[in-house]
């Protein structure tokens, strides 16, 4: 998927919501434990509850691996499953040297080695451009870089101070030189609140992926307030706001309540920024 087609489908919907697919097997409703893939089913029923809210899917990598074997199948499993009019994101944060972020790339980009193929993956930008560019050989894809997170420890190195700046806006200054707005997106916290403004100023025209609103204590507001360009250019994640809103029978309902106040959120700040 494109720039221009993942705009068209925050048109088409009014929103630019993202939803995190983070199963947790302890925190599966009860009644779906009869089935053979527990969490495969906590996912196809998240998936069909929200997919006309949303327009991107995150599935953190993290939550299937932990599973093994079986971990992996879910998680091409439900790959699949994604209608695939909706940009996907495989929640990596993956970053090596060269032939094995090479590897990397096959193993969430290439159909036939694998089974999957995301439209974008999170990198860690930490072991520079050898290490990032083995994803975006792949062109029609989108490596989407952390930049500033939302964590407590993000302060450790993004903040510290380099002779140009800030090591974040290192991050996107350098970066900006690998691949332009149509290839690369960046991870910025939504508890960053008014720094959008000064990423703004360093990446103007990339996708920001937000992760951090609702559980987090991220304000929808402050992000779009900032962040919001002539494109949108935002990608508001939500997972545990969502997905586990409740952990009845009910949970897929009460799922799409908890995104479709979001989506409807959406629509207001699109409208009133005159993008739809």
């Amino acid at each position: 998927m494109n720039k221009k087609q993942l705009f068209e489908q925050i048109k088409t919907k009014k929103s630019f919501l993202c939803v995190g697919l983070d199963p947790v097997m302890e925190n599966i409703p009860k009644h779906l434990l009869k089935y053979d893939n527990p969490v495969l089913e906590f996912n196809k029923q998240i998936i069909d509850a929200t997919k006309d809210l949303c327009v991107a899917y995150k599935p953190n990598t993290a939550f299937y691996e932990s599973m093994g074997l079986k971990g992996w199948e879910t998680l091409i499993r439900t790959w699949e499953y994604i209608d695939k009019d909706i940009f996907t994101i495989a929640d990596a944060k993956r970053g090596d040297i060269g032939n094995t972020s090479a590897m990397y790339a096959d193993a969430f980009f290439n159909l036939e080695k694998s089974g999957m193929s995301f439209d974008s993956i999170t990198v860690a930008p930490y072991m520079g451009k050898d290490s990032v560019g083995p994803f975006l050989n792949y062109t029609d894809k989108w490596v989407i870089l952390l930049a500033l997170t939302s964590n407590a420890g993000h302060s450790d190195f993004q903040l510290h101070h380099t002779p140009e700046g800030k090591l974040y806006e290192e991050v996107i200054r350098i970066s900006s030189q690998w691949a332009n707005s149509e290839q690369l997106m960046y991870v910025v916290g939504a508890t960053r609140g008014a720094e959008f403004e000064n990423i703004r100023r360093l990446a103007p025209d990339n996708f920001l992926l937000v992760p951090g609103v609702g559980a987090q204590g991220g304000s929808l507001a402050d992000v779009c307030q900032y962040g919001l360009n002539s494109e949108c250019g935002l990608l508001v994640n939500s997972a545990r706001g969502i997905i586990y809103a409740s952990n009845g029978e009910d949970f897929a309902e009460r799922a799409r309540e908890e995104a479709l106040k979001l989506q409807q959120e959406m629509a207001q700040i699109l409208e009133s920024a005159g993008l739809v």
